[in-house]
C-alpha cells in the first residue's frame, strides 16, 4: 500500500480510500454486500442505536440516499447535515468540526470537494470517517462497482474492464478496486487527462500482490475491444463547469456509443456511476440498452454501502 493512501489515524478505521482495504477485506465487504441484498432487513438490528452523520458539500442523490436507507435497513439512525449548516473551514475548521460531530455520532459520511478535507477530517475524528465523495476519490462507488462485476461476471483473474473518459475521482477508484480485486483494466484518457500518479503508483502496488494488471493508453478502440465490462464518467464534473468547452473538445472520441460498444465483448455490460450526461459520453441507446447494468450498479451502492457500515460499525469484521 502506498504511504501517501495509507489508513488515516491509528485509533480508528476509517474508508477514505480504497487503499484503506485489504484484498480479503474486500473479499468480506463483497461477500457481506451480497449476503444482505439477498436479506434487506436482517432480523438482528446490526446498527440499533447507531447513528450516522452524513456532512456534503456537494449534492448528491445516489449517495444520501443509499447512506440513508442502509442506516434504516441496518436498524440504525442518519442525520443529513447541509454546507449551509457546517460551512466547513468557513463557519468552523476542519478539525473542529470533527472533534465536536464524533462526540454525537457513531460515524461520518463526508462529501467534499477537496480530498485534503476529508483527510484532515479523519485524523480528527474519533468515529470512523467514510468518503463519500471529494476530487480524488470516490471509494463507496468503487466498491458498488467491483460488487455489480462481480455479479455479473465473476471473480475469475481474465475478467477485462474498460474504462473511458476522464482519469478522474471514479477512474481513480476503479482502478484500485480492480487492483484489489486480482482483475484487469485498461484505462483509455485524453492526453492531459490521466490518471494521477499517486493513484496510479498506488494500484500498480495493489497489482503486484493481487495479480492483477493495469494497462494505462489514450485509445478508447483499443481498450473496449474484447473488453467484458466497459465502463464511462461525465467529462466534466461538479466544481468543473468553467472548463465545459475544453473538456468538450478533447473527449471528441471517447463517446460509449453503439460503434465503439460493438468492439467489447458479445456479452459486456455497460457501467456508468451516473448522474450521467446523455448524448455527450454516453448515449441513450447504450445505457437504456440491454447490455446496460448501469441501474443496477446504483442499486448496489446500498448494498455495498450496508457492509461498509457493518464492517466500520457492527459485527462483520
Amino acid at each position: 500500500m502506498s504511504a501517501t493512501l495509507a489508513p488515516i489515524g491509528a485509533r480508528v478505521r476509517h474508508f477514505v480510500s480504497l487503499a484503506d482495504l485489504s484484498p480479503d477485506e474486500l473479499e468480506r465487504l463483497l461477500a457481506d454486500a451480497m449476503t444482505l441484498k439477498r436479506l434487506p432487513i436482517p432480523a438482528d438490528a446490526p446498527l440499533g442505536a447507531k447513528s450516522l452523520a452524513m456532512i456534503f458539500e456537494k449534492p448528491s442523490l445516489r449517495t444520501r440516499v443509499s447512506f440513508e436507507m442502509a442506516m434504516v435497513q441496518l436498524g440504525g439512525h442518519a442525520i443529513y447535515l447541509s454546507p449551509a449548516e457546517v460551512g466547513l473551514g468557513r463557519r468552523e475548521s476542519v478539525a473542529d468540526v470533527a472533534r465536536v460531530v464524533s462526540r454525537y455520532v457513531d460515524a461520518v459520511v463526508l462529501r467534499t470537494f477537496a480530498h485534503e478535507t476529508t483527510e484532515e477530517f479523519a485524523r480528527s475524528s474519533s468515529v470512523p470517517v467514510i468518503n463519500g465523495l471529494s476530487d480524488l476519490s470516490h471509494p463507496c462507488q468503487g466498491l458498488a462497482d467491483i460488487l455489480t462485476i462481480r455479479e455479473k461476471k465473476g471473480q475469475a483473474p481474465d475478467v477485462t474492464v474498460a474504462y473511458i473518459g476522464d482519469g478522474n475521482n471514479v477512474c481513480h477508484s476503479v482502478m484500485l478496486a480492480v487492483a484489489l480485486a486480482g482483475q484487469t483494466l485498461r484505462v483509455a484518457t485524453p492526453e492531459g487527462f490521466e490518471p494521477q500518479k499517486r493513484f496510479r503508483d498506488t494500484a500498480a502496488n495493489i497489482a503486484r500482490r493481487t495479480g492483477a494488471t493495469i494497462d494505462l493508453g489514450d485509445d478508447p478502440r483499443r481498450a473496449v475491444t474484447g473488453a467484458d465490462v466497459v465502463y464511462t464518467d461525465v467529462w466534466t464534473s461538479m466544481g468543473q463547469e468553467q472548463e465545459y468547452e475544453r473538456r468538450r473538445r478533447a473527449f471528441q472520441g471517447y463517446r460509449l456509443d453503439g460503434a465503439l460498444l460493438a468492439l467489447a465483448a458479445r456479452d459486456a455490460i455497460v457501467m456508468h456511476d451516473l448522474p450521467a450526461h446523455r448524448g455527450e459520453e454516453i448515449t441513450d441507446d447504450v445505457i437504456d440498452g440491454p447490455q446496460s447494468a448501469v441501474f443496477d450498479q446504483a442499486e448496489n451502492r446500498l448494498h455495498a454501502q450496508k457492509a461498509l457500515l457493518r464492517w466500520l460499525l457492527g459485527d462483520a469484521r
